[in-house]
């Protein structure tokens, strides 16, 4: 990667191109384009339906049964977690983890192997699956490196596996694209944050950058030098647009799924950071206006908000008007809000 002249970049021109690119200030429309752009980066879905949530977030008209579009896949997905993403683009978040060599490469190859024979183009919840290859069902996280398994988890159950064909790309070009998309949604970004949201090693995220060495741009941002895809670099200069006034993020969304000092971009407040990404499972996030400006947790019907400053009553109908909008099963809209401000 070269380091010549650097784009200097504010903290607004950052939230505000993540959010553009996230699709977080106005929904996409409904269709299968539109999910595909929603999952870019993937959905993380390790609690359950946050990706569903996630999508609700980006695309209009979304249903409880969204995530179960032809069009999408669940993977055990970036750092092994349960994920969403577009079903062509399964190798991406799969192969392109996948090491180029070593121990982890050689247990993926030969689970993924015993699996594909064992199973014999049918499908079985993966405990079962694994005592039929001798393993813990757990150990079957390693083979979705492979690019060839994919899951079904609808959270009260055990995921369902089975293998599907082998890729038509290499790991190398996975592996460039994952980074590409990494890039794009949560850019500017280093490769150290890239090792760590995809779970791979330092030595293998630092590579790929430099692989994509020609077709980055230096940033210089307020927590330090960071780079993006030059193709995002109008974007990044653009004025930013009207912002949603409220929307309710799930565990784990991509819009604050980060770590280190990437955080303290997003929430300067360390008190408040602490409040989200907490020690254990995170709450959701409350985004209004283009800022985070509080937490959320549900209970069935019953969401609790709790906002780090006093709202006004237009924004509270704001939050309240989005929570009727989950499209939870069960709910028909009849979404309880407490605010514990």
């Amino acid at each position: 990667m070269t380091t010549g002249s650097r784009l200097s970049s504010t903290r607004a021109q950052i939230l505000a191109f993540r959010r553009s690119v996230g699709a977080l200030d106005e929904r996409l429309p409904r269709g299968r384009r539109s999910l595909r752009t929603a999952a870019w980066a993937g959905l993380q879905d390790s609690m359950p339906r946050a990706a569903l949530l996630s999508i609700h977030a980006r695309v209009e008209g979304t249903e409880p049964s969204t995530w179960e579009d032809p069009s999408l896949i669940q993977l055990w997905g970036p750092r092994y977690n349960a994920y969403v993403v577009a079903a062509r683009d399964l190798a991406i978040f799969s192969l392109g983890r996948l090491p180029e060599g070593g121990r982890t490469r050689r247990t993926a190859d030969d689970l993924a192997a015993r699996l594909h024979a064992s199973l014999d183009g049918t499908s079985m919840r993966y405990d079962a699956a694994g005592r039929s290859i001798g393993v813990h069902g757990n150990s079957l996280r390693y083979a979705a490196l492979t690019g060839t398994v994919a899951i079904r988890w609808e959270g009260a159950r055990l995921p369902t596996v089975w293998t599907v064909p082998p890729p038509a790309i290499t790991a190398l070009e996975a592996r460039l694209e994952l980074a590409r998309r990494y890039l794009h949604i949560f850019g500017p970004t280093t490769p150290d944050a890239f090792a760590r949201w995809a779970g791979i090693g330092r030595r293998a995220a630092g590579d790929t950058f430099e692989a994509l060495g020609p077709s980055l741009t230096q940033v210089r941002t307020p927590i330090g030098d960071a780079w993006i895809l030059a193709s995002d670099e109008a974007g990044l200069r653009a004025a930013p647009g009207p912002t949603a006034p409220a929307r309710l993020l799930p565990s784990g969304d991509a819009y604050f799924l980060l770590h280190g000092t990437d955080r303290e971009l997003l929430v300067p407040d360390a008190r408040r950071r602490a409040e989200l990404w907490t020690s254990r499972v995170w709450p959701g996030a409350l985004l209004m206006n283009g800022e985070i400006v509080g937490t959320w947790r549900r209970a069935h019907d019953v969401v609790t908000v709790q906002a780090w400053r006093r709202p006004s009553r237009a924004a509270r109908d704001a939050v309240e008007a989005e929570a009727a909008s989950l499209p939870l099963p069960g709910t028909d809209g009849r979404i309880v809000v407490r605010w514990d401000d």
